[in-house]
């Protein structure tokens, strides 16, 4: 279990896919990791932390979890494709997983789990972004989730924290917002920012972003007449393709057609 072809760098999550010749052989894990095979493998075998092998037959959207650490020998008669998701401490300790201690999973896993795991090695070339952060937090806070359940705490849109993060928020939609920079501002580490504030607004970070800034661009096309290209800069989008198709999926109109209307 090598490191993955066309692995992406940061700080919170490394994801990637990998080609192998049957065979297997000796592994070490370094950071808690999970393992989504896009192939069967009826003869497939596996050891965790001893010597003795058990066969665990996987099919393709099965897969493996297994924690920082980890180390042991894997064997497999054909040839083998699989995702593999590498969680930082970091990020672990963000949504309240620090370095967590569970036993190795290998066989079925949580449907939308997997989808994560997907989605995370599609964006595995993907820049830095609100988007990508947002994506990041919701494959740990989920993998936390199921590992280790924990209440949600309970704190108002009226709590001083959340509107200190509003503000910034509105002050600064035409910037790069992150997620770094938002929780920062509510004194909250990522994770908790996420979730307390999906609870108290009843959306995340990145889709109030998205609905306040077509917000500002509705109240732009009908006072002004700036291009759309204009338009789309001064609420925060350089691509002014993206920002169509985030006010079409908002509005059912292009921005054109809702400045005709």
């Amino acid at each position: 279990m090598s490191a993955p072809r066309g692995v992406s760098s940061g700080d919170w999550l490394t994801a990637g896919r990998l080609d192998l010749p049957a065979g297997g052989g000796a592994f070490a894990i370094p950071r808690l990791a999970i393992g989504l095979f896009l192939v069967d493998q009826d003869r497939h075998s596996i050891a965790v932390g001893s010597d003795r092998k058990r066969v665990v037959p996987l099919r393709a959207g099965d897969g493996w979890i297994l924690p920082a650490g980890s180390s042991g020998t894997c064997e497999y008669d054909d040839e083998l494709s699989f995702l593999r998701v590498d969680l930082s401490d970091a990020l672990l300790k963000d949504v309240g997983f620090d370095r967590a201690v569970f036993n190795p999973v290998v066989g079925s896993l949580d449907p939308l789990l997997v989808q994560f795991v997907r989605h995370a090695a599609s964006l595995r070339d993907a820049p830095q972004s609100l988007y990508r952060d947002t994506m990041n937090l919701a494959v740990a806070a989920h993998l936390a989730q199921l590992l280790s359940p924990a209440p949600l705490s309970s704190i108002g849109v009226e709590d001083r924290r959340l509107r200190r993060a509003l503000a910034y928020i509105h002050d600064n939609l035409t910037e790069d917002l992150s997620l770094d920079d938002m929780a920062s501002e509510a004194a909250m580490s990522r994770f908790h920012f996420v979730r307390i504030f999906t609870a108290a607004l009843g959306t995340s970070p990145l889709q109030y972003v998205i609905r306040e800034r077509m917000e500002r661009a509705k109240v732009l096309l009908r006072t002004t007449g700036v291009p759309v290209a204009a338009v789309a800069i001064r609420v925060g989008y350089d691509d002014v393709s993206r920002f169509g198709r985030h006010f079409r999926r908002s509005t059912g109109l292009t921005p054109a057609a809702f400045r005709r209307r």
